[in-house]
């Protein structure tokens, strides 16, 4: 295949071809995988996919169908070799990270694709065009972006279909075991709150959501579940503290759990980060605040949901990347009137 006959790519593979599909953390992107998957999969269901993950996050692709083999990205020399005993007609490195360049280079794979501007380009030979190139404007969707790769080498444009992860039934009993020693009934309503964030700049205030939380139980009958993972600590004492009394926090969940706990809500309120990105790939209304990242480009796809942001510009940098280059307030500045109205409205509109 020649360099501009990029768009025969996809189409041309055989019957049953292998793919390779790189992405191997982290928990947002990963789910953000899943409609490309699933565009891939209904285009042309004979092929054969196979993603690159860390162990860690592969109860995020647990059950999916339109999967076939989950490859686990461990040492260098014994993840290449498990990769170019499989002979993958093609593999898009959906990360672009000098690692998984070198992954993609050492597979053989005939085809080995990425976009423009990525570090090591020289060990691709299809190169997609950048956002701003691609689609005429600078900030898309981070699902739009890396579906751009698959535009580029053959697949229709169309409809994208949404995020999805599947819940575990013995996941699910677990969790509800879980929630009956923290005090929430059996069948009784609850919301997922998820306090904690990646960065500072991203967190809405602790105090805030213990707000929420008793609001939501005096107004709505619902009860509280907070979410502490191990990237938490930095909030988890003064999460404690604040919502002790007004909220259900149970000892921190597996992944496995997570996705069972979130696909079991009412309702999803948090700040910008993988949960929130769960609850969206189980179809569950959402309420996201945005302080340092984008909401054009991170906002819960295809499920009802509120975006709540600080108005903030953004400047975007190489991939589905953005900078903030002026923040007019920070995100501890969205009031709790404007979180209540979100729950409001997507409480109201489920109901109907």
């Amino acid at each position: 295949m020649k360099p501009n006959d990029a768009s025969t790519l996809l189409p041309g593979l055989p019957q049953g071809a292998a793919i390779l599909i790189v992405r191997p953390r982290s928990l947002g992107d990963i789910i953000l995988e899943t409609p490309i998957l699933a565009a891939l999969r209904a285009w042309r269901p004979d092929l054969r996919f196979s993603m690159l993950v860390e162990q860690r996050f592969a109860a995020a692709l647990e059950g999916n169908p339109d999967v076939d083999e989950l490859i686990f990205s461990r040492g260098y020399a014994e993840t290449a070799a498990e990769l170019r005993k499989r002979k993958f007609a093609a593999v898009f490195n959906q990360h672009g990270g000098p690692r998984s360049a070198l992954l993609t280079a050492a597979s053989g794979a005939p085809m080995r694709v990425c976009w423009k501007g990525f570090q090591f380009s020289f060990l691709y030979n299809v190169l997609a065009p950048d956002a701003a190139e691609f689609y005429g404007k600078p900030l898309v969707h981070a699902v739009g972006h890396r579906i751009s790769q698959f535009y580029w080498t053959g697949l229709p444009r169309g409809p994208i279909p949404a995020a999805r992860v599947y819940p575990q039934r013995d996941a699910t009993e677990a969790v509800q075991q879980r929630l009956a020693e923290s005090g929430v009934a059996p069948g009784e309503p609850y919301c997922v709150m998820q306090p904690g964030a990646r960065l500072a700049e991203m967190r809405w205030p602790a105090a805030n959501y213990a707000a929420i939380a008793g609001w939501l139980r005096e107004q709505h009958g619902i009860m509280t579940v907070i979410n502490l993972g191990a990237g938490d600590a930095p909030v988890a004492d003064e999460v404690r503290r604040e919502l002790r009394d007004c909220a259900a926090i149970p000892e921190p969940l597996n992944l496995r759990e997570l996705i069972a706990l979130v696909a079991g809500a009412r309702i999803f309120v948090g700040n910008d980060s993988g949960p929130a990105h769960i609850a969206a790939a189980t179809q569950r209304p959402c309420v996201v605040l945005y302080g340092a990242t984008s909401p054009e480009q991170w906002h819960p796809w295809q499920t009802a949901h509120r975006a709540l942001h600080t108005n903030a510009e953004f400047h975007p940098q190489r991939g589905d990347k953005s900078i903030a280059t002026r923040m007019p307030r920070p995100i501890s500045s969205i009031t709790i009137d404007e979180v209540q109205a979100a729950c409001e409205d997507l409480l109201t509109a489920t109901i109907r």
